[in-house]
């Protein structure tokens, strides 16, 4: 007669270990594996960039109007005290929200905070009667936006494998290319048709969009908690088939015992996989020590210590300086020169932004691939010569066709940027992505606030404005490419040709 088939229990399947699994599990959140996903969590981040620039630009087209139509007068220098004004609450908030994100590790709830600022940022700037209202109301937008910029670039940092971080954040910079390209011409066809509410009641519905895809986001930590990693290939907790969940049979037995022996160990094997892939979350999270944030004061000391971080910092402030340096001076440089009228220097700016779709995704991609330090040297060099090919007063397609590719290649900058960032984060003791991210942005900040101002004085008071304009960008631009050249990346390319060199001898 056969003896009875031999069932073993890993211990995990204990009565005890199938309670505490019930109380740990409780119903997980619905969608929890989509919704915590990397991929996700790109398309929210950059919903937020798309539409923190959308928000940004749609107004600059209506501003110059309204501000007439409410009997001010120097209307141009009044719109870029507004723009001043939005950096200025960027840059000011910028440090207290990357250290409260890193002290807290909260990544959602700032994200919806920041949302619900710009969303009464939009209200106020719309109804404004004065403009020191119009100002105070742009400093909050700054506010808000900055939120996404620092907290939302930290968040998808922490989902994504690190292998494939370059390419989900240049996807997500898409959002800045799309934003930009929606703003202003959106911005100008409502305000012809619906009057001065009508790109307000478009902003503000585009931001309760990105505010509803906030809500929807699971953050890393919380995923967790259900065994669920997005940081993993799969998205989900590694499940081990472990040689104690086994039955053993005899060859005598019959098929209903085996059957039967199968449905009692049913719901206990699969308790001990969800105690597993718990167990699992557990480890993941304890894969990189967790160390209490570092002070303010330390983070900053450690960023000024690594030169990577410092370069990083450097060329993106020039990056800023650079592109708004041409806002105020390219229009008066087409009409001077080709005698175009607004409509028709839209279009120029749309040529220009265009190819931007597509060039931080490409870099992002292959900066993962081949290090950040070889695509930031690569578009800096190869953007340089065309910022002077810009001055040359030929043909309109030449300028056309020279203007999009110097914006595709110095645009293209900013994914391997930001990569490199990610890096330096995990390489410094207590510095996190918020922190790193939050230095950029100030960076970004100062850069754009000053870009405008440098543009405008050195086109209106210096003979040949334009080419001097350009010619300062071109040089600022030779500098960023030589400092890329010796400190950008873990292994920069001026190390590895003396490493070469050296062979060779």
């Amino acid at each position: 007669m056969a003896e009875p088939a031999t069932v073993e229990i890993a211990p995990q399947a204990t009565e005890n270990n199938l309670e505490k699994v019930q109380k740990l599990a409780g119903r997980p959140p619905w969608g929890l594996r989509w919704r915590s996903s990397y991929w996700f969590t790109t398309f929210t981040v950059g919903l937020g960039i798309a539409t923190d620039l959308l928000v940004y630009t749609i107004i600059i087209p209506v501003m110059p109007f309204h501000l007439q139509t409410l009997g001010y007068s120097r209307v141009s220098a009044l719109s870029g005290w507004l723009l001043f004004a939005y950096s200025a609450g960027l840059v000011l908030s910028t440090i207290p929200i990357a250290v409260f994100s890193e002290s807290y590790s909260m990544r959602r709830t700032p994200l919806i905070i920041g949302l619900v600022i710009l969303l009464g940022s939009q209200v106020m700037l719309m109804e404004a009667p004065i403009y020191a209202v119009m100002c105070i109301a742009r400093v909050l937008q700054g506010v808000g936006s900055s939120m996404v910029w620092v907290v939302g670039l930290a968040l998808l940092c922490d989902v994504t494998p690190e292998v494939l971080i370059g390419r989900q954040l240049g996807i997500a910079m898409g959002g800045l290319s799309a934003g930009t390209l929606i703003g202003p011409p959106v911005g100008g066809a409502l305000y012809s048709h619906f009057g001065y509410r009508g790109p307000f009641v478009f902003g503000m519905a585009s931001t309760f969009l990105d505010l509803i895809a906030r809500l929807l986001l699971i953050e890393r930590k919380d995923a967790l908690k259900w065994g669920v990693d997005p940081k993993k290939a799969n998205n989900g907790a590694t499940e081990e088939t472990h040689d104690s969940e086994r039955v053993t049979i005899q060859p005598s037995q019959s098929a209903d015992g085996l059957q039967e022996t199968k449905n009692e160990n049913n719901d206990v094997s699969e308790h001990s996989k969800h105690f597993d892939s718990l167990q699992a979350a557990e480890t993941s999270l304890s894969e990189k020590p967790q160390q209490k944030p570092a002070s303010l004061l330390i983070v900053i000391v450690r960023l000024a210590k690594s030169s990577r971080a410092l370069i990083a910092f450097i060329i993106t402030f020039v990056y800023g300086v650079v592109f708004t340096s041409q806002e105020p001076s390219l229009p008066l440089h087409l009409q001077n020169v080709w005698g175009l009228d607004a409509g028709k220097v839209g279009l120029i700016f749309l040529a220009a932004v265009v190819p931007t779709l597509f060039s931080a995704p490409i870099t992002g991609w292959y900066a993962d691939k081949k290090g950040s330090e070889w695509v930031t040297f690569i578009c800096l060099l190869l953007a340089l010569p065309w910022w002077v090919v810009v001055i040359i007063r030929g043909p309109l397609a030449l300028f056309t066709v020279a203007f999009a590719v110097e914006t595709f290649f110095t645009s293209g900058v900013i994914s391997p940027l930001t990569a490199e960032l990610a890096a330096i984060a995990r390489e410094l003791e207590g510095v996190g992505y918020a922190h790193v991210y939050g230095a950029f942005n100030i960076a970004y900040g100062i850069g754009s606030a000053v870009g405008p101002i440098i543009g405008g004085q050195v086109y209106d008071n210096v003979k040949h404005g334009w080419t001097a304009l350009c010619l300062l960008a071109a040089g600022m631009l030779a500098g960023s490419l030589v400092l890329a050249f010796y400190y950008t990346g873990a292994d920069p390319l001026a190390r590895r040709l003396a490493r070469s060199l050296k062979r060779e001898k």
